[in-house]
C-alpha cells in the first residue's frame, strides 16, 4: 500500500479533489488526515510512557526513546503491518516498539486498551483543529458579517415574510441576525471543543490493570491526560462517553445550519425580480455553459448544498451514542467520518467569509422593492394610529381599505376625528421613515459581538501561549 504520494485527484472523497483546495490545505490534514490520526496515537502512546517515567516506573531514558520514535511514525508503515497482524492498534504498537528499542518496548502501551489510545488521540486532535484553525476562521466570518452589518445598518429593505413583502427594516439589521445566531454557535463550538475528553481506564473502563500497575488509577490517568491538556471522562467503559464528541458535532452541524439559512437568504436576494444584491464575479468568471449573460449565486449555493450533505451526518453520531454493554465495534466505521464534518464546515467559513467580504448591494433595487408596495405596506402604521385612538375593529377596516385601492395616508386623515400629529405624518411619509429599532438595534448587537469575539480570540491567544 503506498501511501507517500498524496494525488487528490484519485481520491474518492469530493473533500480532497474539489474543495480542499486552499493555503490551508496542509494545516488541515495535519489534523484531520489519517496520517494525523497515527501521529496523534503515536503521541498519546509517548505522553503514556512519560507519566510512567514521572511516576519513577521506567527511566526518563525509555520515555526518551519511545518519543523520538512516536516523532519518526507515519501512517505508511502502521498500515503494512496492520495489513499483517489486522489490529490497528497493535500495529501501531509493534511499529513504534521496533524503533524505540527493545528496552523501551515492554512500556509502550502497558496497561492501555485500544480505545484508551484511539479515544484520547481523536479528542486532542478534534480539540486541536478546533482551537487552531476552525475557531479562528468563524472569528473572522463574525467580524466580516459585523462589518457588513454595519456598514449597511441605514441602508433601507423592505422585510419579507413568508416570501411576501412585510415592513421596512435595513439590510444591516437582517444581516445582524446572523451575527447573533453565528456568535452563539461559534462560543457553544469553542465549549464543546475545550470539553472533549480522554481516558486511562482499560478494557471495561474500571481500571482492571491500573490498579495492579498503579497505587493510584484515578490520579495517574488525570496527570497523564493534563499533560495533553485533557480531563478524564466522568466515566469510561472501554470507550469515552460519547456526549462528548456528538455535543461538538451538534454545535458543527448546527452552525453549518445557520451558514445555510444565510446563504439561502442571500442567494435569494439576488434573484432577477430583486436582485438587491450579487456575489463578485472575476473578469472570466462563467455562469453558464450555455447563457453567457448569467451570473448565479454558485458561492451561497453551495454552501447550502454542503451543509445538506453533512446535516444528515450528525444522526449517524447520534447512533454511535449506542455500544452494547462495554463496548462493541458498530462505530467502527462511523466514527472514522467525524473529522470530515469539520473538514467541510471550515471550508464553508472560509468561502462564506469571502463572499461576504465581496459582497455587493444594489442600492437603487433596494429603493424600488422598498417603495414598490408602500402603498399597501402602510396599512400597519395606519391600523395602529386608527386603534390607538379608539376605534373599534381598527384592523378590519384598514384591510378593507387596502382590498378598495384607497389611499391609506388620504384615507386614514379621514377616518380620525383629529388631526395627524407631526409624528405620524412623519411615519406616513415613505418606508424609510418606519423602520422601529432596526439601526439602533444593529448597533447593540454588533457591538455586543465584537466585545465577546475579541474576548475569546485575547482568551484564545493567552491559551495558546500557555500550551
Amino acid at each position: 500500500m503506498d501511501t507517500t504520494t498524496l494525488d487528490i485527484f484519485a481520491s474518492v472523497s469530493p473533500l480532497e479533489y474539489r474543495y480542499l483546495h486552499m493555503p490551508e490545505a496542509a494545516e488541515v490534514r495535519a489534523y484531520l488526515a489519517e496520517e494525523a490520526f497515527v501521529r496523534y496515537m503515536a503521541k498519546v502512546e509517548a505522553a503514556l510512557v512519560e507519566a510512567y517515567a514521572a511516576e519513577g516506573l521506567c527511566s526518563k531514558e525509555i520515555a526518551q526513546a519511545v518519543a523520538q520514535a512516536a516523532s519518526r511514525i507515519t501512517a505508511a508503515e502502521v498500515y503494512h503491518e496492520e495489513e499483517r497482524i489486522h489490529h490497528e492498534t497493535r500495529a501501531l504498537v509493534n511499529c513504534l516498539a521496533q524503533k524505540a528499542g527493545a528496552t523501551a518496548a515492554p512500556w509502550i502501551h502497558l496497561g492501555a486498551t485500544s480505545e484508551d489510545i484511539i479515544g484520547t488521540a481523536n479528542a486532542l486532535r478534534y480539540r486541536d483543529f478546533c482551537r487552531r484553525m476552525l475557531l479562528p476562521a468563524l472569528c473572522e466570518l463574525e467580524k466580516t458579517l459585523i462589518s457588513l452589518s454595519l456598514r449597511e445598518k441605514e441602508s433601507c429593505q423592505i422585510g419579507r415574510t413568508h416570501g411576501q413583502h412585510a415592513v421596512p427594516l435595513t439590510l444591516g439589521f437582517a444581516l445582524c441576525e446572523y451575527v447573533s445566531r453565528l456568535g452563539g454557535r461559534i462560543v457553544r463550538l469553542g465549549e464543546c471543543s475545550d470539553n472533549l475528553r480522554g481516558k486511562f481506564s482499560g478494557a471495561v473502563g474500571a481500571y482492571n490493570a491500573q490498579s495492579l500497575l498503579l497505587a493510584d488509577p484515578l490520579e495517574f490517568e488525570k496527570t497523564f491526560l493534563a499533560t495533553l491538556g485533557l480531563k478524564p471522562a466522568d466515566h469510561s467503559t472501554q470507550i469515552i462517553e460519547p456526549e462528548y464528541t456528538l455535543d461538538l458535532l451538534h454545535a458543527a452541524v448546527s452552525l453549518f445550519g445557520v451558514f445555510a439559512n444565510l446563504s439561502d437568504d442571500m442567494r435569494h436576494l439576488q434573484r432577477s425580480e430583486i436582485g438587491e444584491i450579487s456575489e463578485e464575479f472575476t473578469a472570466a468568471q462563467v455562469g453558464s455553459s450555455t447563457m453567457p449573460h448569467k451570473q448565479n449565486p454558485i458561492s451561497f449555493e453551495n454552501i447550502k448544498s454542503l451543509w445538506k450533505v453533512f446535516v444528515p451526518r450528525v444522526f449517524t453520531a447520534y447512533l454511535d451514542q449506542i455500544s452494547e454493554h462495554q463496548r462493541d465495534l458498530t462505530n467502527s466505521a462511523s466514527s472514522r467520518f467525524v473529522g470530515e464534518i469539520l473538514c467541510a464546515l471550515y471550508i464553508a467559513t472560509l468561502r462564506l467569509n469571502a463572499t461576504l467580504g465581496r459582497l455587493g448591494v444594489n442600492r437603487a433595487a433596494l429603493e424600488v422593492n422598498l417603495k414598490k408596495n408602500w402603498h399597501k405596506t402602510i396599512a400597519e402604521p395606519c391600523y395602529l394610529i386608527l386603534a390607538r385612538n379608539g376605534h373599534v375593529g381598527a384592523h378590519e377596516r384598514v384591510r378593507k381599505a387596502v382590498q378598495s385601492g384607497e389611499n391609506l395616508s388620504a384615507w386614514l386623515s379621514k377616518e380620525l376625528v383629529r388631526p395627524l400629529t407631526a409624528s405620524e405624518e412623519n411615519t406616513l411619509r415613505g418606508p424609510e421613515h418606519y423602520l422601529g429599532l432596526a439601526i439602533k438595534k444593529t448597533e447593540v448587537v454588533c457591538q455586543e459581538w465584537q466585545e465577546k469575539i475579541a474576548a475569546l480570540e485575547v482568551f484564545q491567544s493567552r491559551r495558546d501561549c500557555r500550551c
